[in-house]
């Protein structure tokens, strides 16, 4: 049975193993490409990727001249002497050199290492030196940010990369393995300011599968589209390699972000599937212009943040269809979802889901034990027969769905009750005065620990809204939860990645 005639959770849970994963695939372990299987063993397959530019414009490529291009790019990484697993920066937004670049570096069985077009001079040259890329793929007006450039050789995007792979042969045989490392990803880092990087396998896209399918419902012939940068996580894995992975082709946003733009691009590509960041959502529903375009959206999912339950309810009613949620990390992959992919699929809004297909999870306490039923635990995956944690605070239902509870160490314990900051900051991001909002605890002599709440509102702030976001908390929670301390903020510190950076809130908060 494929992967792909799974109808229903129960029969996949009960059904499906990791080897019907391999099965979609030309390759095997030990001879196995990314980027064939992304690319190559899908010519004659039609349009590969369409890109929505900030200009307005769009463009269009297929599998045909994706799968040429990037053979010539290994081929010149070859002729310059890139060895096998050199690594090659890139740093663009989406357009077709960085697709060729990505794919041909696979090719050639160098390491890709995708940088964010906005990075600063430090950030660049850390990841520069840190990787030890030789090859620089980029713009020229990065060769402008007073970035240290002398380690790498660049070859700028246009005229500059035509040439660079000019004559070069349009078939490549590539000669790496499953476990030969494809991606360098470098996480958008909340408490650090150089993060790691986590390598990521040729393997990875065989892993990735049952989130792709069952989870966000790639099937094919989907007209997809997600907005997120591709130097990240989702817009790398989800919003890049897994659907192309199946042959479908995928959609991009370049460019400074604009929810009209976003919008006609999804009209004029005649999307019928999306993944985004609840924000970019959040930005459709308060730009009031969806009611202007022609949309066909039948399948939603999200990832990377909690969705508010007002932003839920405008994406069922507008487009009939709820969101789905899914729910993992850099380093463990793929873990809890809301399942696009199977019929008669209940979605609880809130929810994160329930348990990827072919893995085994549990919520346990500090000493490893299993926690009841509607008992906060952190989540854990079953790895070679050992837990692993994955930082996260979560209960279960009667169910059997997960709902986060914040990250593990960010659950607060205020006189003796357990406070969980998402469900806090969902009630608080429902007040109409509320643009964003980041709950934690801080320290305070009586209760050990109060809810503070940090608050962008959408008007100039009060004494009266704070005691009115504070009355509207009570009636939706429990009247413990709600924030006792209520700072009004200008704007957020964000990672490159757009996530709340919380470190820097409770330093501030300590200090305050």
């Amino acid at each position: 049975m494929s992967m792909l005639d799974y109808q229903t959770y129960e029969e996949a849970r009960e059904k499906f193993t990791w080897d019907q994963t391999w099965e979609i695939f030309d390759g095997n372990p030990e001879q196995y490409n990314m980027g064939h299987e992304c690319v190559d063993r899908h010519v004659g397959k039609g349009t590969a990727i369409r890109i929505k530019f900030y200009d307005r414009h769009q463009e269009e490529y297929t599998f045909d001249e994706l799968s040429k291009w990037s053979s010539q790019f290994a081929n010149a990484l070859e002729a310059m002497g890139i060895e096998f697993g050199e690594r090659v920066a890139i740093m663009l937004d989406p357009c077709i050199e960085y697709y060729v670049s990505l794919f041909g570096a696979m090719k050639r069985g160098a390491i890709a290492v995708p940088c964010y077009s906005q990075f600063g001079p430090e950030a660049l040259e850390f990841r520069l030196k840190d990787s030890g890329a030789k090859l620089l793929i980029t713009t020229e007006e990065t060769k402008k940010i007073g970035a240290d450039l002398s380690t790498v050789t660049i070859v700028t995007a246009g005229a500059g990369f035509q040439d660079f792979i000019r004559n070069q042969k349009d078939r490549y045989e590539s000669k790496t393995a499953a476990k030969d490392v494809a991606v360098y990803q470098y996480t958008s880092g909340t408490t650090r300011k150089f993060p790691e990087a986590i390598k990521h396998y040729h393997r990875s896209i065989v892993t990735l599968m049952p989130a792709a399918i069952f989870g966000r419902g790639f099937r094919p012939g989907d007209r997809y589209f997600c907005p997120s940068n591709p130097a990240w996580g989702h817009g790398l894995w989800h919003g890049t390699l897994s659907p192309l992975a199946l042959g479908i082709a995928v959609g991009a946003y370049s460019g400074k972000f604009d929810v009209g733009i976003l919008l006609e691009g999804l009209e004029e590509f005649e999307i019928d599937n999306i993944g985004a960041a609840p924000t970019v959502y959040r930005m459709i529903k308060n730009s009031g212009l969806v009611g202007k375009y022609n949309l066909k959206i039948k399948k939603i999912h999200y990832t990377g943040e909690p969705m508010d339950t007002d932003t839920f309810e405008f994406l069922l009613k507008t487009f009939g269809v709820p969101p789905h949620s899914g729910y993992g990390s850099t380093e463990a992959g793929a873990i809890i979802y809301q399942y696009a992919g199977f019929k008669h699929w209940m979605v609880k809004p809130g929810s994160l889901g329930k348990p990827m297909p072919g893995i085994d999870i549990a919520l346990l306490d500090k000493e490893g034990n299993e926690v009841p039923q509607g008992t906060i635990g952190e989540i854990a995956m079953k790895r070679r027969g050992q837990w692993f944690r994955v930082k996260d605070a979560a209960v279960i239902d009667e169910d059997g769905y997960y709902w986060h509870k914040g990250r593990v160490d960010d659950v607060i314990i205020s006189s003796g009750w357990t406070i969980s900051p998402t469900e806090v900051e969902n009630a608080i991001q429902k007040h109409p005065a509320v643009l964003e909002v980041a709950v934690l605890g801080v320290p305070d002599k009586e209760r050990g620990l109060i809810v503070k709440a940090f608050i962008l509102p959408n008007r100039e702030p009060d004494q009266e809204l704070r005691e009115d976001i504070q009355h509207f908390v009570k009636q939706k929670l429990s009247k413990h939860e709600y924030p006792r301390d209520i700072e009004f903020v200008k704007s957020f510190p964000k990672t490159e990645g757009g996530k709340i950076k919380r470190e820097e809130l409770k330093k501030r908060a300590v200090v305050g």
